[in-house]
Parts: structure tokens; C-alpha cells; sequence
């Protein structure tokens, strides 16, 4: 069997770049030549890479906090799911899929830890805690003493849209967002952009709370919600709205259409997410982008260290970048 440093010797590179190459190193620095050069050379030997000895056992839990269809309607979680399948697939775990619904089912894989995508209960953290030591959550911190988490900065991410607002003369500012409860209907889960967004306007003297509108995270909620504050504020509507997701913005944005209000000369939108349709809506959505799929691979880089014995426990935040485009100017 061929090994790498057969491959070094045919390819006349160094073991250590030929085992970069092969494994994909997005660090390494060598030219389209070398790298061409040692793919061939590992073709022509029939090398065939191994899993490694570690990664090669590891069986890693993804729990989904949102259904498939529920996926379709809101990409954000699909986004991270990705980010994560990829980054397992790149260190060779198996991954069991799994939804709230048949955690029980977790108790029979023999799983090294867990991946939760989403929002958790107490009683449903305990729940997983029961199954494995080692859990990742994304999106989600339930204790960050306790449990490993990756966050995107929705607080420093509404704090951007509102100094772009302010900054663009904007002095009428309202909030279009949704809230969600656990799977398990205990309670009503805490929503940063609509607390942080209350915070800011208050702390500048701007906050009037008839401007703040809440449902849930879809585009018919968006477009109901601003016919909603269309009727009711008449000339007084804001003119300037952020929007809690990109679906809640486009709803938006279908309503002021509607409405013949222009965007952006009479009302700018900017939404959350930067899903893939927002540049292609009219007109082009501006946005906070979060990166959900590098939540994901770090969700899968952080579990291996916790599988690897770290004790104390990470949070993450990963930042996020304001995109303008026509929707969040005047």
C-alpha cells in the first residue's frame, strides 16, 4: 500500500507538504503545480487515505431545533447544520442526526458528544446532559460556566444597524422582530436584537414603544406585521425599521410595496442574516451578515477539544459585518 512519503518521493516535495495537501490545509502556501503534481503522483500510486485512529471512532449527535420544513422557511439554521456536516465530514466523524422528539433514541448510538443546533429548555439541557458530558451548543448558551457554546454578537450586531441608522439621520426608528418559545412550551425565550434595540433608543432619548412590532420569524409575519404599523401610524411611521431575519425584512419590504411607500427614500429596511435571496429581492435588502456556517465548524472544532479532554468550558462569539445596499439608505 502507498503511503505519503512514497507520494513525497514520486512528487519530490517534503512528507509535510504532501500530508497539508492531502488533507486539505488552507494555511499552506504552495503553487497549483505542486499541488497537481502530488494528486497525480498520489493517483498513479492508488494512494487511498486513512481516517485517523482518533477521529475514526468519534460519533458525534446533531440535534436539529428545527424541523426540515421549518429549515426551508428560515435558512439560518440550515446554514450552521451545513457548517457543521462539513467540518465532520473534513475530520471523519460519524454523525447520527436526531430531533428533539427522539432524544431516547441518542441513549443507543454510544455517541463521544453532541452538536444542538438552537434554542433549549432547562429541562431539556438536563435531558441531553444525562446522554453525553460533551455538548456544543450553537446559537444558544444555557450556561456558559457549564456548556460550550458559539453565539453570533446580535447585541454588537443591532448596535451597528442603529449607529448606521442615526448616523444616515434617521430619529423615527422602529422594530419589527419575533419571538419564540422552547419546543417544550415552558417559557418564552429571550431575544437580544429586541432588547438590545429597546436599550439603545432608550439610552438615546429615541425609544417610543408603539414602534415596535413582534410575531414570529417568517416573511408572512413581516409583511403582516408592517401593513399592521402602516395602518396604525399612518403618516407617523417610522422611517427606518430594523428587521429581526432577512424573512421578516422581505415581508417588509412586500408590504411597503404594496403600500407604494418608497424604500428607502420613505422607510429603509435593514434585516438580519444576509440570507442568499436578500441581494436579489427588490429592491437589494440590506443586512447584518452572520456567519452561520463558520458557527458550525467551530461548534465541531470545539466539541473535538472537549472530546479531547479540555474541562473548562468556551464561549464563542463569532462577529458579524453590516452590507449595505440600497434598502438601509436614504
Amino acid at each position: 500500500m502507498a503511503t505519503i512519503k512514497d507520494i513525497a518521493e514520486k512528487a519530490g516535495v517534503s512528507i509535510t507538504t504532501v500530508s497539508r495537501v492531502l488533507n486539505y490545509d488552507p494555511t499552506l502556501s504552495v503553487s497549483d503545480e505542486t499541488r497537481k503534481n502530488i494528486f497525480e503522483a498520489a493517483e498513479a500510486l492508488s494512494y487511498k487515505k486513512r481516517p485517523s485512529r482518533k477521529s475514526s471512532f468519534i460519533k458525534v449527535a446533531l440535534l436539529h431545533w428545527y424541523t426540515e420544513k421549518e429549515e426551508l422557511d428560515d435558512l439560518y439554521y440550515m446554514s450552521i447544520r451545513l457548517g457543521v456536516e462539513n467540518r465532520c465530514l473534513h475530520h471523519d466523524f460519524q454523525i447520527i442526526r436526531c430531533y428533539q422528539t427522539n432524544l431516547e433514541d441518542l441513549q443507543k448510538e454510544g455517541i463521544q458528544g453532541i452538536i444542538a443546533i438552537g434554542k433549549y429548555s432547562s429541562n431539556e439541557v438536563k435531558e441531553l446532559a444525562r446522554i453525553s458530558k460533551n455538548i456544543v451548543f450553537v446559537d444558544f448558551s444555557p450556561n456558559e460556566d457549564r456548556y460550550d457554546s458559539v453565539v453570533a454578537d446580535f447585541r454588537k450586531a443591532t448596535e451597528k444597524v442603529l449607529d448606521y441608522f442615526i448616523e444616515k439621520g434617521h430619529t423615527e426608528i422602529g422594530y419589527i422582530g419575533g419571538r419564540e418559545v422552547f419546543r417544550d412550551q415552558t417559557e418564552e425565550i429571550y431575544d437580544i436584537r429586541e432588547s438590545t434595540f429597546k436599550e439603545y433608543m432608550r439610552s438615546a432619548g429615541l425609544l417610543k414603544e408603539e414602534f415596535i412590532y413582534t410575531g414570529s420569524f417568517s416573511v408572512q409575519e413581516g409583511k403582516r406585521l408592517m401593513n399592521r404599523a402602516i395602518k396604525e401610524q399612518g403618516d407617523q411611521l417610522p422611517t427606518a425599521f430594523f428587521a429581526g431575519n432577512d424573512s421578516i425584512a422581505i415581508g417588509c419590504l412586500q408590504a411597503l410595496q404594496e403600500a407604494k411607500l418608497d424604500v428607502p427614500k420613505r422607510v429603509a429596511i435593514i434585516g438580519v442574516n444576509d440570507i442568499s435571496v436578500s441581494k436579489y429581492v427588490f429592491p437589494p435588502l440590506s443586512t447584518v451578515k452572520i456567519y452561520t456556517e463558520l458557527m458550525g465548524e467551530t461548534a465541531v472544532d470545539i466539541l473535538m477539544e472537549r472530546i479531547e479532554g479540555r474541562k473548562i468550558a468556551k464561549k464563542i462569539y463569532i462577529s458579524t459585518k453590516l452590507i449595505h445596499r440600497v434598502t438601509g439608505t436614504r
